[in-house]
């Protein structure tokens, strides 16, 4: 079970830094939600030594994880079997892509370790569950698949198709 940080407002940090830094110590988590007005992203304060602590569990997990997958073919299967516990949305891949998705899990989880970010990992993660989504929908699957028809131009992420 997750242990709640403690929250302040972003006037509080700036305004009473020492009063902060307290709650910041005095957190079990050692981290301190700091909420921000208006759309402005929540900022997440926490010590070096909880985040060292939090990038070592992250890398140790994610080494254990790719020599599992690196030891043998039974283990690979095995992952495959138990990706819907942790992906849901991979049932509706069809198993070679549930496999590739593992693999590439893999691979993407030692190269972002290797860096120290987890940007690539989740950008992955959200491609495979774009491609879930299209083989969850019958009718999306089956156009995609016609061959020769042009669908037109793919517009950018967020740009208006008014």
């Amino acid at each position: 079970m997750a242990i709640a940080a403690p929250e302040i407002n972003f006037s509080d940090l700036s305004n009473k830094p020492a009063d902060s830094v307290r709650k910041l110590q005095e957190s079990p988590s050692r981290t301190l939600l700091v909420h921000r007005r208006g759309d402005e992203e929540d900022l997440v304060l926490t010590t070096a030594s909880r985040a060292k602590e939090v990038h070592e569990v992250v890398s140790a997990t994610t080494a254990l994880f790719i020599a599992l997958m690196q030891h043998s073919e039974g283990v690979r299967d095995l992952v495959t079997e138990v990706m819907p516990k942790a992906f849901p949305w991979v049932r509706f891949l069809p198993r070679e892509d549930m496999q590739a998705f593992a693999v590439e899990l893999v691979q993407t989880l030692e190269a972002a370790d290797s860096l120290g970010t987890p940007a690539p990992v989740t950008q992955l993660i959200s491609e495979w569950q774009h491609t879930a989504e299209v083989h969850a929908d019958p009718r999306l699957l089956a156009t995609l698949q016609q061959d020769g028809e042009d669908h037109g131009e793919v517009p950018a992420p967020g740009a208006s198709t008014a």
